[in-house]
């Protein structure tokens, strides 16, 4: 991918932001949290969880670093931001380099229990009671009647084919790679710009259409005009982009027909494995929360309490369901969400982003989610639901 054009008047004028802004990019694509978060032996502590009648604690093994936590943290501080006279642009990289440097942090303590958890906490936070009441309000609806196409029959290369085929209505390259240790069934990885694909998972014909509009039709639509920005940084990632990206991924797969009322229960249960662990509950406990009292099937309960509790305590789930809130409500407003789509962005910035675009430095995105043009999901129990959110 070409990399995008500045004038050279901004160049000249923005030297230094520009410079730094390379910088970061260099240091900030050694450190995709979710490339060490994810356990590698989950299934062989998922089988003796289980052996153990849900009573003894996983014990999981994470990725070894492949970088220096401490040099790295030093590089970050090393920046001379107060070189950027521009008092918006200096603020707002202030504030991306806390937000990187506790994720080093989060990373170089990965499987260290509490330590891990108090690091996840100031990158992703903690469920309030508002979030906790919205996902027990989902979860009171009775759930509606199975059909065919929640049939988990396609196999890991048939899914593979039908991302191909919906890729094809997006101007980008689509880098499909499977992988065995990913908490999900397919995700994006930013700095490698791919789908990753879980290797023994199997997908339902709904499954397939919701992995679509949220990892293709939005993950990927960011990443990719994220790298037509002319500051990387919008590719990187802004400080709380994640409930954004997530929220705006979750009404991709509403606006595309594709949400159901057991996905947003998925959803939910995630709030309330996050509160349970917030709580100081253990996995076991957690687990019984979700499969016992809330009568989840096994596996369904353990991925959830495992999203919850890896690296030590991972806050990251409890942020879709309040990120669908916002961007519906904006949806509801009839706000643009293009802003939002630019990259790797957050609700939090957008008078940051709209002063950068005011300027040039910053751009419209090349690619749109094609399923915000047109509202697909007929489900009116799921507008409701969506419309009494507090």
């Amino acid at each position: 991918m070409t990399e995008p054009r500045i004038h050279p008047d901004l160049q000249h004028q923005y030297a230094r932001v520009l410079e730094i802004d390379t910088h970061l990019d260099r240091l900030v694509k050694r450190i995709e949290l979710l490339q060490y978060v994810n356990p590698l032996n989950t299934e062989k502590e998922k089988h003796r969880f289980f052996a153990s009648k849900f009573t003894e604690e996983p014990q999981f093994k994470y990725p070894k670093l492949k970088f220096d936590p401490y040099k790295l943290h030093r590089l970050f501080f090393s920046h001379r931001l107060d070189r950027i006279e521009d008092p918006v642009i200096r603020d707002m990289y202030k504030e991306v380099i806390y937000f990187y440097a506790n994720m080093v942090q989060c990373i170089e303590t990965i499987g260290h229990g509490k330590r891990f958890y108090y690091n996840s906490l100031r990158v992703y936070g903690t469920p309030t009671e508002k979030d906790v009441e919205n996902a027990r309000f989902i979860l009171h609806f009775e759930d509606e009647p199975a059909f065919g196409n929640m049939e988990k029959r396609h196999s890991p290369e048939a899914a593979r084919a039908y991302f191909e085929k919906f890729a094809k209505q997006y101007d980008f390259p689509l880098d499909i790679r499977f992988s065995t240790h990913i908490a999900a069934e397919a995700m994006v990885s930013n700095s490698s710009r791919s789908l990753l694909i879980k290797r023994n998972a199997r997908f339902s014909d709904n499954q397939l259409l919701t992995l679509a509009h949220h990892e293709i039709g939005v993950h990927l639509v960011t990443t990719f005009n994220g790298l037509a920005q002319p500051l990387k940084i919008f590719s990187n990632g802004l400080p709380k982009n994640v409930e954004t990206q997530e929220g705006l991924a979750v009404f991709s797969e509403y606006m595309g027909g594709a949400l159901t009322l057991k996905r947003l229960k998925e959803i939910s249960y995630r709030v309330l494995a996050s509160d349970s662990l917030s709580k100081g509950y253990s996995f076991a406990d957690t687990f019984d929360l979700i499969h016992n009292q809330y009568k989840l099937d096994r596996d369904a309960a353990f991925t959830i309490t495992l999203r919850a509790h890896r690296g030590g305590g991972f806050t990251k789930d409890r942020l879709y369901l309040s990120g669908l809130r916002k961007i519906y409500k904006r949806y509801l407003r009839e706000e643009s969400m293009d802003r939002m789509l630019t990259g790797k962005v957050a609700l939090d910035f957008e008078k940051q982003i709209a002063y950068l675009q005011d300027i040039g430095l910053a751009v419209k995105g090349p690619h749109d989610c094609l399923s915000f043009r047109d509202k697909r999901n007929t489900n009116p129990t799921l507008d409701f639901i969506l419309n009494n959110l507090k």
